[in-house]
């Protein structure tokens, strides 16, 4: 069976794209920025999370 999403349910979903990229960008841009190891790592483990939301969401869309 195909369900079909209304309009309102599509433009959460994009806000929700647009504000994943977002956040991918902030954390890769700061990664490169900061010197502590630690928050390295953890923008590094941010940046790969919202990768896959971006790809789980943007399944939605196509």
């Amino acid at each position: 069976m195909v369900k079909k999403m209304g309009v309102h349910e599509k433009l959460e979903i994009h806000e929700l794209l647009t504000f994943k990229n977002l956040c991918l960008t902030k954390s890769t841009a700061m990664s490169a920025l900061v010197q502590d190891e630690e928050l390295k790592q953890l923008l590094n483990y941010t940046s790969q999370i919202d990768r896959e939301n971006i790809k789980s969401l943007s399944g939605f869309l196509s």
